[in-house]
């Protein structure tokens, strides 16, 4: 005979449906239930489209993140003998800061255990850039991982099936069901498995803009501060930064292009804005574990941070002198005007990059590490006609015109002193103690 269950998920749906407020006992069986299969998709579907109408209040949102710890395993380094500090960002165009930045904190001594995931649609995955390394592997087990981090102090892998599952099976179902946005969901699910991983401290790159997935920043600040809640009841040193995605962050969007972009970081060189959100955050995880006056621009100058990413990729079977992928066509955009770019918007060009094949419409699909945009100038930089603006590389030419139909209209050159695009400061805000 099957044992009684607790709850019933259609009361519980009336509930969130009229606004009402689900105990901690409530959600903590619905998450065990939904994970087991006795709640049905269909079930889980209106509770998922009744948060997002409706919400849910801080102690919610904080049980429904417990209860997806509790339904897989949840990692420790107590015995690593080091800090661990890491980083999450809701994800961008251009976004390949994970890569720079993980051997740069790692140069001072903490420890960053960066489990990172891959892209889907117009956001690019980390995992998806590394691979590009011919014979870097993204799955290490728990125990490959932990001496990683004990001998190298960094690691970017996959995580495993077992952090959170209740997290996997409930992004996918939002995902097919118009409630990814939902901030409580949001929140829970990107914080349970960065809770269940066992970082002692966290920061968090939450954008906003054009190229963010929360185009408002006041939705963005919202989701800030409802993860660093999160963080800080669970016992993680959390903080967050609120940063501008108008416009694509660097001047490489795709695969190998971000990483050729990340190396020249790492020798000292780059773009402006990746290095700056580079330094902030490095700067944020180290305080967050006691170092507040290092020296970080310094460990890029000086190669200590190039030794390091060289040591974590061939740690994890990458080869860092490798040549990386080169697309076999390119096309490139030229200004049709002297002038001065005054528009270049984010989403357009990283949908034209996904076009190419830089990204993925389905979770199986496979991503093309050559495929991608590179930037030749950024707004304020004055051009002259017949000036390169872009590069598109595929290597199949027919996703050209395709992925310049996504970025017609995005960007203009306009005569010197029309006002350009206003993106304003890159990092807005600091939120955390």
């Amino acid at each position: 005979m099957a044992a009684l269950e607790a709850f019933d998920a259609v009361d519980l749906i009336h509930v969130k449906r009229d606004r009402g407020e689900l105990s901690t006992e409530q959600i903590g069986w619905l998450v065990d239930a939904y994970t087991r299969g006795y709640v049905a998709d269909e079930q889980m579907s209106a509770m998922t489209m009744a948060i997002f109408l409706n919400g849910m209040t801080r102690r919610e949102i904080r049980d429904l993140t417990m209860a997806m710890i509790a339904s897989g395993e949840r990692m420790s380094f107590a015995g690593l003998g080091k800090p661990t500090t890491d980083k999450h960002s809701t994800g961008g165009v251009g976004d390949k800061i994970t890569l720079p930045l993980m051997p740069l904190v790692a140069v001072f001594g903490a420890a960053v255990p960066q489990l990172s995931g891959r892209g889907l649609g117009h956001t690019g995955g980390t995992l998806d850039k590394l691979e590009s390394i011919p014979g870097w592997r993204a799955n290490l087990s728990n125990e490959e991982m932990f001496a990683q981090l004990r001998d190298h102090g960094g690691v970017i892998c996959a995580a495993g099936s077992g952090l959170a599952p209740a997290d996997g099976k409930l992004y996918a179902l939002r995902d097919i069901t118009g409630t990814v946005e939902a901030i409580p969901l949001i929140a829970s699910s990107i914080m349970s498995k960065k809770i269940a991983e066992g970082t002692g401290a966290l920061v968090l790159d939450v954008k906003f803009g054009s190229g963010a997935f929360l185009k408002d920043i006041e939705k963005s600040r919202e989701l800030a501060r409802t993860m660093v809640g999160l963080g800080e009841d669970a016992g993680v040193a959390t903080s967050a930064l609120l940063t501008n995605m108008n416009v694509p962050l660097g001047l490489a969007i795709g695969n190998a292009n971000e990483v050729r972009e990340s190396v020249e970081v790492l020798a000292g060189g780059g773009p402006a804005d990746v290095v700056e959100l580079t330094v902030a955050l490095a700067r944020e995880m180290l305080a967050l574990v006691g170092q507040v006056d290092v020296d970080v621009e310094a460990a890029l100058r000086d190669g200590r941070a190039m030794d390091k990413w060289r040591d974590v990729i061939r740690a994890q079977g990458g080869d860092p002198d490798a040549p990386l992928p080169v697309a076999r066509e390119t096309h490139t955009v030229l200004a049709d005007r002297d002038g001065v770019l005054v528009e270049q918007q984010a989403l357009p060009f990283g949908i034209g990059a996904w076009r190419l094949g830089a990204g993925r419409a389905r979770k199986q699909d496979p991503v093309r590490h050559a495929a991608g945009i590179d930037l030749h100038a950024k707004p304020g930089d004055t051009v002259v006609k017949g000036q390169p603006l872009f590069t598109l590389s595929a290597d199949e030419p027919e996703r050209f015109p395709r992925a310049l139909e996504a970025v017609e209209g995005a960007w203009r050159v306009g005569a010197p002193g029309e006002p350009v695009q206003d993106g304003g400061p890159l990092i807005v805000e600091r939120i955390g103690r």
